[in-house]
C-alpha cells in the first residue's frame, strides 16, 4: 500500500511512487547482491545470480527471451538506444515519426536527421490517433524504420500497434514502439506482437527511478551507443544496477494483480464532463485509451479557455496534484504540440488538463477530486483568474 498522503496525487502519468513490496525486494537485494555482477569472486556471483534471476522474471512477465532484454536507465536511454543502435547498421533512409511523439523520440530522431536521415511526421486525428492511410503510403523506400508512442501521455490515445505491426513486416520496415505509459496498465507479450524494439521504464508502475529496458527481437542488430566493458551482449555498457531491476520486477509482477484504474477512471470522468467548461480530448474510454488516464481541456462556461497551467496551480494550492497538458517552458508558448497536432486551435491547446490514476485510489478520492475542480472553475467563471498563456 502506497502512503495515504498519495490519495492527492493524481499525476501516475509523470511518475509513481516505489510500492512497499518493490521496496522490500530493492533492499533484500542490496542487502546480497550490492557487488559488480560482472565481477567473478563470491559477492559479485552472488549479484550476478540477484540480476538474472531479474531478467528472466521480467521476461517471463513481458513474453520474451531473456537475452532480448537490454538493462538501461530509463524510457529515454531505452528509446535513444532503439532508434540510434537500429539505424547504425543500415545505410540512411527514411524514419516516420507520429505528430504525437515524446520528447525523447523527437530528440533521438534529431540525432538521426543529423546523421543524414530523413524524418517524416505521420499525422493523427482529433483523438490522436495515427492516420493509418498516410502510413501506408510512406511505408515504400527510402523508409527504414519507424518509431511510435503506443499509449499517448498527454492525451492517453492507444495506437493500433498490430495493424501497424503487421504493414511494417510487409514492407519490410523496422518498428519500434515506446510503451513507457501502457507497462504496468495494460498486458504485454513481445512474442505475440509485429514488433522490433519496445521501450519501458519502471517508474510509471510503481518501480524505482533509474532502470528502464528495451527489448530486442532476436535477429534484429543494435549497435551499442556506450562503450565501455560491454554488458548486456555489448549493446548497453556499464554496470547494470542489480536492486533497481529487481524492484522493476516486482513492481512489473503486481501490476498484474491488480483491477484495471478504467473501474475508477470511468465513473470519476462522467462526473468531471457534468462540469461545465469542461471537455474530454483524446479517444473515450475503451480500448483505444489509456485505461488510468483523464485528459481535459478546460474553459469558462461561455466557452473562453483558460490556461491549463492555472487550474493546476489552483488545485496545487488545495492539495492536489494534477499536470498541465502541456511541458512548462519558460518561453515561448504554452500550448501543447500534441493538441495542435491533433487540431486545436493555439488557445485550446494552452488549456490541456491530465489526471492519472494509481492503485491507491478510491471513489471517496476521486470525488474530492471532481468537487475541488467544480469549485476552482464556479471561481473562474466570477472574475479574471490569470492569463492564458
Amino acid at each position: 500500500m502506497a502512503s495515504p498522503g498519495l490519495a492527492t496525487y493524481f499525476d501516475t502519468s509523470a511518475t509513481t511512487p516505489p510500492c512497499e513490496a518493490v521496496l522490500r525486494a530493492m533492499a533484500e537485494v542490496q542487502a546480497s547482491g550490492w557487488a559488480n555482477p560482472s565481477s567473478l569472486h563470491g559477492p559479485g556471483l552472488a549479484a550476478a545470480e540477484h540480476l538474472e534471476r531479474s531478467r528472466q522474471s521480467l521476461a517471463w512477465l513481458l513474453g520474451c527471451d531473456a537475452d532480448e532484454l537490454v538493462v538501461t536507465s530509463g524510457g529515454t536511454e531505452s528509446i535513444h538506444l532503439a532508434l540510434l543502435g537500429a539505424a547504425a547498421p543500415l545505410q540512411p533512409g527514411r524514419l516516420l515519426i507520429s505528430a504525437v511523439e515524446h520528447p525523447a523520440t523527437q530528440a533521438a530522431a534529431s540525432r538521426l536527421a543529423a546523421r543524414g536521415w530523413q524524418v517524416q511526421t505521420i499525422p493523427v486525428d482529433r483523438q490522436g490517433l495515427l492516420d493509418l492511410n498516410a502510413l501506408d503510403d510512406l511505408l515504400a523506400p527510402p523508409t527504414r524504420l519507424v518509431s511510435l508512442i503506443w499509449g499517448q501521455n498527454e492525451v492517453g490515445s492507444l495506437q493500433p500497434i498490430e495493424a501497424v505491426g503487421s504493414r511494417c513486416r510487409a514492407a519490410g520496415v523496422l518498428l519500434h514502439v515506446d510503451a513507457v505509459q501502457v507497462l504496468g496498465h495494460r498486458p504485454v507479450c513481445f512474442r505475440d506482437l509485429p514488433v522490433d524494439l519496445l521501450s519501458g521504464a519502471a517508474h510509471k508502475l510503481q518501480g524505482p527511478r533509474g532502470v528502464g529496458l528495451l527489448l530486442v527481437r532476436a535477429g534484429v542488430p543494435l549497435q551499442g551507443q556506450l562503450g565501455g566493458g560491454g554488458q548486456e551482449g555489448g549493446r548497453r555498457a556499464g554496470t547494470e544496477p542489480v536492486a533497481l531491476l529487481a524492484g522493476f520486477a516486482k513492481a512489473l509482477e503486481l501490476s498484474r494483480q491488480l483491477p484495471s484504474a478504467a473501474g475508477l477512471r470511468d465513473p470519476l470522468l462522467e462526473q468531471l464532463l457534468a462540469i461545465p467548461g469542461l471537455r474530454l480530448t483524446g479517444p473515450p474510454p475503451g480500448p483505444q485509451r489509456l485505461p488510468h488516464h483523464i485528459s481535459l481541456l478546460v474553459s469558462r462556461p461561455e466557452g473562453q479557455p483558460l490556461s491549463g497551467r492555472w487550474l493546476v496551480g489552483a488545485m496545487a494550492r488545495q492539495g492536489l496534484a494534477i499536470s498541465s497538458g502541456s511541458a512548462c517552458s519558460s518561453s515561448g508558448s504554452a500550448a501543447s504540440p500534441v493538441l495542435l497536432a491533433m487540431g486545436c486551435p493555439e488557445d485550446e491547446a494552452s488549456s490541456g488538463v491530465r489526471i492519472s490514476l494509481g492503485p491507491w485510489h478510491t471513489a471517496e478520492d476521486c470525488r474530492v477530486l471532481a468537487t475541488a475542480l467544480r469549485r476552482n472553475l464556479d471561481l473562474a467563471s466570477m472574475g479574471p483568474v490569470g492569463p492564458t498563456r
